[in-house]
């Protein structure tokens, strides 16, 4: 489970976690738990923020058996994870910002679009509608146009 570590002075602005990045952040036995915490403890924004798609993927699966090579957290663990990064004061789940189904729309017109990039391409569309900060361990954010990328190394 995350630890609640104490308060420090962070550049302003809002970051949106990658559901990779929540994940790597709760599990101590995930390999990219270290790079995770190093942003964590470093470049993060004041406020971190979940949408309702990071938090149902890290509900979703980090009590998945297959997904967490089969030490799966219980259902009651994965809420409890959930719940403790909301108990922290720069942690919020926020709402659909205004402009969401414009950005989305527009990041997934393109044909080339794979069928594989949907989820994506509606958190980069949520964090263009939200002058929010995608951060993520995936390179496919990449493709994005108007992104705020911090891509981790891990």
């Amino acid at each position: 489970m995350p630890k609640i570590l104490p308060q420090m002075k962070r550049p302003p602005g809002s970051d949106l976690p990658d559901v990779n990045v929540w994940l790597a952040l709760s599990d101590t036995r995930h390999a990219q738990h270290a790079a995770a915490r190093q942003y964590w403890n470093g470049p993060r924004a004041a406020q971190v923020v979940f949408c309702r798609v990071t938090m149902l993927g890290l509900l979703r699966i980090s009590s998945n058996a297959k997904a967490m090579h089969g030490q799966p957290f219980s259902n009651a663990e994965a809420w409890a994870i959930y719940h403790t990064f909301q108990g922290m004061t720069d942690c919020e789940l926020r709402q659909e910002p205004p402009r969401l189904e414009t950005a989305f729309a527009s990041l997934t017109l393109d044909a080339s679009l794979p069928h594989r990039l949907w989820t994506d391409a509606y958190l980069a569309a949520f964090a263009i509608a939200g002058s929010i900060r995608l951060v993520s361990f995936d390179t496919d954010f990449k493709r994005f146009t108007g992104l705020e990328l911090l891509q981790l190394e891990g």
